[in-house]
């Protein structure tokens, strides 16, 4: 009688030491949370023209909402920031923070961002995350956005607001991954989400047009990759939970690593556009 209490409570003993470990594993595979922010009070613009940094503006501060600090530092990166391209004195194309109702319904700062006009080629103000050191990671970003109708409406245009691009992109050695938004000849819009080896040569290519482009109001934008230049690669769009596309094969070439992210971008041919952003989520993978 003895020897069965004593077997039955090593049993129980090394029952629970398994469960505990199960649970550990579990608690380690969980996604991890990188950067969190709403521009909520504490964040800012710092306007400064700086000494030959090819005209960035810094986000800056931290949100004292979620806890995060500005600029965007995750995957080892540093310096991001807005990158004014061929802005006409900031006139052609600018950003700042504002006070808008959110997706919620709520009072929110949100970035906006507005392009007026193309001046000397490409006219954009891209949010760049910079100097990537660990550009082989999985990577999932999450925000809402609110584009304007009129830009939509017009025949034949393209904006894009996310992408990113590995090195060697600009010599054709690598690989990017971008979100358009087409116009057809009717003016209706529809989504592109495309792996390219140079702007006019796609890899693959994923036209999406069942589920409507939203117009002046708000809708959450969901990417997901995992980097690869194998057949277990994947890349992942979403709209308000909706899958716009979802690749499965190579997310870069030649294995090159991911250079920078232009997390928020205004760029395209339809003039004039805007755009707000808010609620920005990173995760080191699909969060549950």
């Amino acid at each position: 009688m003895k020897n069965i209490l004593l077997i039955t409570i090593i049993g129980a003993i090394f029952l629970t030491t398994s469960c505990k470990n199960e649970s550990t594993n579990e608690t380690s595979s969980e996604a991890k949370l990188l950067f969190k922010s709403g521009f909520e009070s504490g964040v800012y613009i710092d306007n400064r023209a700086y000494v030959d940094n090819e005209d960035y503006r810094y986000i800056k501060g931290r949100d004292k909402k979620s806890g995060f600090s500005w600029p965007i530092d995750i995957l080892g990166s540093s310096s991001s920031g807005l990158h004014y391209i061929s802005d006409d004195n900031h006139e052609a194309v600018f950003s700042k923070l504002q006070r808008v109702v959110g997706h919620n319904g709520d009072y929110t700062t949100a970035l906006f961002q507005k392009e007026n006009y193309e001046f000397r080629g490409d006219t954009q103000c891209p949010y760049e995350i910079l100097n990537i050191k660990e550009g082989t990671k999985d990577l999932y970003i999450r925000y809402w956005i609110k584009l304007d109708s009129k830009s939509l409406i017009q025949p034949n245009m393209w904006r894009t607001f996310f992408e990113y691009k590995t090195k060697g992109y600009a010599d054709n050695q690598g690989f990017r991954l971008i979100a358009f938004i087409y116009t057809d000849d009717d003016g209706t819009p529809y989504w592109v989400w495309q792996g390219d080896k140079n702007p006019s040569n796609p890899i693959w290519e994923i036209k999406n047009r069942t589920i409507p482009v939203p117009k002046n109001r708000w809708f959450l934008t969901e990417f997901y990759w995992h980097w690869s230049e194998g057949n277990d690669g994947r890349a992942l769009w979403k709209v308000n939970g909706e899958i716009v596309g979802d690749h499965h094969g190579p997310t870069t070439r030649n294995a090159k690593p991911i250079d920078f992210i232009i997390l928020t971008q205004i760029y395209g041919n339809a003039n004039p556009k805007y755009q707000w952003i808010d609620d920005i989520e990173i995760w080191d993978k699909i969060p549950k």
